[in-house]
């Protein structure tokens, strides 16, 4: 089984890590149209997770817009104990929707990617860790491939800093 090896992503005082240009090979006949992944940690201080969340996640999916790869629920105890909690043993008014996605996830993550995911949660706090396929996207990546581009660099710019951007340029107007 193959594993998205989270420890590259993240490091374990949770700062990104940096992006690193790959260079590969590919074979136009193995290039399949595949979206961009991404993952996501949502952190729930307190054990608030309520699954008040899933209902946008199943809109995403169900517009064909993300597909899920994978999902695990966590909870870390006040004492730094992570557990690994089975989407069945939750209840319904928990985890709401996102029950619809036990059983067809792929599995991508490893023992030491949700071990690595703990380790950027607080104690106290549970989380969904999430990994996607952005759907939408893959026509334009398969194009960008078989027209001998690559990614070079991809990242996230958090909202606040676009939203004190966009006001700063609206003053020098």
């Amino acid at each position: 089984m193959s594993h998205i090896g989270f420890r590259s992503i993240v490091r374990p005082d949770g700062v990104p890590a940096q992006n690193e240009r790959v260079e590969e090979s590919v074979v136009e006949e193995d290039i399949r149209e595949f979206g961009p992944i991404d993952y996501a940690i949502f952190e729930f201080p307190g054990n608030r997770f309520n699954g008040a969340i899933a209902p946008n996640i199943v809109d995403l999916v169900d517009r064909g817009l993300i597909r899920i790869l994978d999902l695990v629920f966590v909870k870390k105890d006040e004492s730094g104990l992570l557990t690994i909690v089975e989407l069945s043993d939750m209840d319904q008014d928990e985890i709401g929707g996102i029950a619809v996605f036990e059983g067809e996830v792929t599995d991508l993550l490893s023992q030491e990617d949700v071990e690595a995911a703990g380790e950027v949660i607080e104690p106290g706090s549970s989380a969904l860790f999430l990994v996607w396929e952005n759907t939408w996207a893959a026509p334009l990546a398969t194009a960008i491939l078989q027209s001998g581009g690559q990614l070079a660099t991809t990242g996230r710019i958090p909202v606040p800093d676009v939203l004190a951007a966009l006001e700063a340029v609206a003053a020098l107007d």
